[in-house]
């Protein structure tokens, strides 16, 4: 559960990840140094110092102790004093015990000098850092005492510390700059391979260690296979609907010279629906590769194809939401062709049609709605495989086809690196596509 709630914290990316891999380890180690061995180190140094500190210590509060009266205690007070390197008074501002937060050294002072000499009663570290002030109990009162900071405790306790973060950062520094070249070449093949998911062939040269070469290396081979897959798939599916197109023709002649009956006009029905699907085979043949990529408006679009369907005499509401990207990236043939077969397929099985263009989180979308019998929810993905007709749902009678309309969307939404989703309009109630596409 601990480490659920932690991911949701950690970078996303790779750079991210590597440098908290580095930097882990280097806050780890500076933190334990900082512990182990400043702590201790500088605990017993302090401790020992302060030790030797309180050898003439004691000797003076003794001599002070054994002084017959009060004057002679502050006589000698001072003489010792000035020997041992002390200043003592008695008539001072009074000390109380203080510390400053970030004085790790001072625990182990205060700590000592209590042990070691029962006598002193407050120990002042806090208001001047250079120097230590006593309060000591003597027979005469108390005596307060000043010396040197140094005497106690490193002069530099914490250069050690600030060295070793110096050191840690300009490691880092050059462990970032270093990094960053190294995962460069990772980027650069991401920002291929997702150009290339879009329909896009960017320039790629394969940089960077050997297994980011060897990756590059496969991704162009890669990519190669699929482009030659795509060339044959094309020439294969425009030569057989080429090749199609001389006899429906001679068929379509030779209909034309024959008296007018039922039988010739179903046959004329017949080769219509026959040229009809050979359109669909040549618009399945190049749909993701129609036009180039270009800047174009989602809006300017969706009007075309409802100017489209108004021509025909059928009428299409169209709903534009605010914040819908003026232009974006897109082969404008392949995805008006798209929107277009949507359309049609929505005019085909139902009354009423509803075109709404709206803003994504990645982009934007068409939904298109109709009124129609829909598709059920356990056939949809059926539905979206190229060469499927779903008869109970979508009535043939209505108009044929290929079954290739929903399969050129979705191949079209594909490239341009978006999806096609097919779901139950609430509005309508029957099918209701969303073609979604990045801004």
């Amino acid at each position: 559960m601990f480490f659920r709630w932690l991911k949701r914290f950690l970078p996303r990316g790779l750079f991210g990840r590597a440098i908290l891999i580095l930097l882990v380890p280097v806050v780890a180690v500076q933190l334990v140094v900082s512990v182990v061995f400043l702590q201790r180190h500088f605990d017993r140094v302090t401790e020992q110092m302060t030790r030797s500190v309180a050898i003439p210590l004691r000797y003076m509060l003794a001599g002070i102790d054994a002084a017959p009266d009060a004057e002679t205690a502050r006589q000698i007070a001072t003489e010792l004093g000035q020997d041992l390197g002390f200043v003592v008074g008695f008539e001072g501002d009074p000390v109380m015990s203080s510390r400053v937060f970030y004085d790790l050294s001072g625990r182990s002072i205060i700590r000592t000098m209590h042990r070691v000499l029962p006598a002193v009663t407050q120990i002042d570290l806090g208001s001047d850092l250079d120097f230590v002030r006593l309060a000591a109990e003597t027979e005469w009162g108390l005596a307060e005492i000043r010396f040197a900071r140094g005497r106690v405790s490193a002069s530099n306790p914490h250069q050690l510390l600030v060295i070793m973060v110096f050191a840690g950062l300009l490691m880092t520094a050059v462990a970032y700059i270093f990094l960053r070249n190294q995962l460069r070449p990772i980027t650069r093949l991401a920002a291929a391979s997702d150009a290339f998911g879009k329909g896009r062939i960017v320039p790629y040269r394969p940089r960077g260690a050997t297994e980011v070469r060897a990756a590059g290396a496969a991704f162009l081979d890669m990519r190669a296979r699929i482009e030659r897959a795509r060339e044959q798939r094309n020439l294969l599916l425009s030569g057989v609907s080429h090749d199609l197109r001389t006899p429906l023709t001679r068929f379509r002649l030779a209909l034309s010279l024959l008296d007018e009956d039922d039988d010739t006009r179903a046959m004329v029905r017949d080769v219509s629906e026959m040229e009809r699907m050979l359109d669909d085979f040549l618009a399945y043949a190049r749909g993701e590769f129609e036009g180039e990529v270009e800047a174009a408006s989602p809006t300017a679009i969706a009007r075309k194809v409802v100017g489209n369907a108004e021509r025909i005499g059928r009428a299409v509401t169209l709903t534009l939401h605010d914040d819908v990207p003026e232009t974006a990236a897109m082969r404008v043939h392949a995805v008006q062709r798209a929107l277009q077969n949507l359309v049609q397929n929505a005019l085909r099985y139902g009354q009423n049609v509803q075109l709404t263009v709206s803003p994504t989180r990645e982009g934007f979308c068409f939904v298109v709605e109709d009124d129609g019998p829909g598709i059920p929810k356990d056939r949809q993905d059926e539905a979206l495989r190229p060469f499927t007709r779903l008869d109970p749902a979508r009535n043939q009678d209505k108009g044929g086809g290929a079954g290739l309309g929903l399969a050129i969307a979705l191949d079209i939404a594909r490239a341009h690196g978006g999806t096609l989703r097919l779901g139950q309009s609430e509005a309508l109630g029957g099918l209701k596509v969303t073609f979604a596409l990045p801004g």
